[in-house]
């Protein structure tokens, strides 16, 4: 009986002559196989990588492969090595979110705060209340048991208010417009939108079982508790890093620091009753971007986190949602028609209106508009997370996925046929932009403006 245990074999070795580890293994290959090959074909049709890697994990899933081979899907990611790759997916995802942060703090005004701010707002507040104006007549049919019926038209309105700020970087820098003025004013909106969404989205899950307003009073003062007595104490030792790489060890042990650092705030918050991302946002937050031995700290983990742990979230998410038992002919057809139409109509003529109403012209207020419809991989961690908490079932589960996939397919199309991308990139010296010295982690394949500000290439 032990040494059946300690080998790690397959419940029934008659179906298999791999051992669990040897699964693991087996599911590593192909997962990272299918995120490339597809992240290949996606930039090849204009898209960003990040788009085929999502559709990838989604046709591991029941939504193709376990339809036409449901033995195959279960002999490939069997019980006992899925919860593994979810231990990778949830680092990954801790790793994302410390780079949403570093990119909030590195984001900078030059003379254009009041315009920036309106937008971001209106990018936010217009798509939100669209949401939640759709999500009223759906409470009976598609509100998940025991849940606060409050949370249910929030969250909608939350998952319909996302940017994903990685992708619109990456597009940005695939149709290169990233330094114009709708592009930068588009990425400040973003990291700002999405900060208040998580923000909202914490209160969310305290209402999602019966909380009241006092239970979130209770947990953002235990958020006021965590950056006080944690992550304060942590900036003030942070900022007494030295501005350069000292010894060959420094940058690998500032890396050990990061990832600890990482953890430890996550398991705070989540001990508190607070999402663990949000630990994780804190930590990005207050890492010093401008300090250089910092700053090479992160480098090492921007490839892997990006190439071969969030591959592992996409595998999670498809192996959760099967998009092929959606009946889309009846009325989950026109609920998904409602959902879409509110994300981009709110999305697109929200911000353009602001946009247009603070001076800038019909073109760049549209195009503005445009970038910010795109919402790819941070939708589908908001939706997963809606989803663990048991605020969505799975068939809206599944058309807030076919929502996020649409609304980022579309944002390459919708410029090239507004026209956007035939205008020449102007320059203005009074923009959003980003401390050049900055090299926040690209989690899903965003170029980030750093780098382009310091010269270097795509990746």
């Amino acid at each position: 009986m032990g040494g059946r245990a300690s080998s790690g074999k397959s419940a029934n070795p008659g179906q298999s002559i791999l051992d669990t580890v040897g699964h693991f293994f087996l599911g590593v290959a192909i997962v990272l196989a299918a995120s490339h090959v597809l992240g290949f074909a996606a930039t090849k049709l204009g898209q960003p990588r990040v788009t085929g890697e999502i559709v990838g994990g989604i046709l591991l899933g029941p939504s193709l492969l376990g339809a036409v081979a449901p033995g195959l899907t279960k002999w490939l990611f069997p019980p006992t090595v899925v919860p593994m790759f979810n231990g990778l997916a949830q680092l990954g995802l801790v790793l994302f979110m410390f780079g949403v942060g570093q990119e909030l703090a590195s984001m900078r005004l030059r003379g254009a705060a009041p315009r920036a701010v309106l937008i971001s707002q209106s990018s936010l507040l217009v798509p939100f209340a669209a949401g939640t104006l759709v999500a009223l007549p759906l409470l009976d049919d598609y509100m998940a048991e025991d849940v606060h019926p409050l949370a249910f038209v929030l969250f909608i309105g939350c998952a319909l208010s996302i940017t994903a700020f990685p992708v619109l970087a990456r597009i940005l820098s695939d149709l290169g417009i990233s330094r114009t003025r709708a592009g930068q004013l588009s990425l400040f909106a973003a990291a700002v939108g999405d900060g208040g969404s998580w923000l909202i989205l914490s209160v969310i899950l305290s209402l999602a079982h019966g909380g009241d307003f006092t239970s979130v009073i209770g947990k953002a003062l235990a958020v006021v508790v965590v950056v006080t007595l944690f992550v304060g104490p942590l900036r003030r030792l942070l900022a007494k890093l030295p501005d350069r790489t000292s010894t060959p060890t420094t940058a690998p042990t500032l890396t050990v620091l990061l990832v600890v650092a990482v953890g430890a705030t996550s398991t705070l918050t989540a001990a508190l009753g607070i999402h663990q991302l949000i630990g994780a946002l804190l930590v990005g937050l207050i890492w010093p971007h401008k300090n250089r031995a910092a700053s090479a700290a992160v480098a090492p983990l921007a490839g892997v986190a990006k190439t071969v742990l969030l591959p592992f979230f996409f595998l999670g998410f498809g192996l959760s949602v099967n998009l092929g038992s959606l009946r889309l002919d009846g009325g989950a057809g026109l609920v998904l028609l409602g959902l879409l139409v509110a994300a981009t109509v709110g999305k697109v003529v929200g911000p353009s209106l602001c946009a247009r109403f603070t001076g800038l012209p019909w073109s760049e207020a549209l195009t503005l508009g445009v970038l910010l419809n795109a919402r790819g991989l941070t939708e589908l961690v908001v939706l997963q997370i809606g989803h663990e908490a048991g605020i969505i079932g799975k068939e809206m589960l599944g058309l807030l996925t076919l929502v996020a996939l649409a609304t980022t397919v579309m944002t390459t199309p919708l410029l090239k046929a507004t026209g956007a991308l035939r205008e020449p990139p102007p320059r203005p010296s009074t923009t959003p932009e980003q401390t050049p010295q900055a090299p926040p982690l690209a989690l899903s394949g965003a170029e980030t403006v750093s780098a382009q500000h310091a010269g270097r290439p795509p990746e």
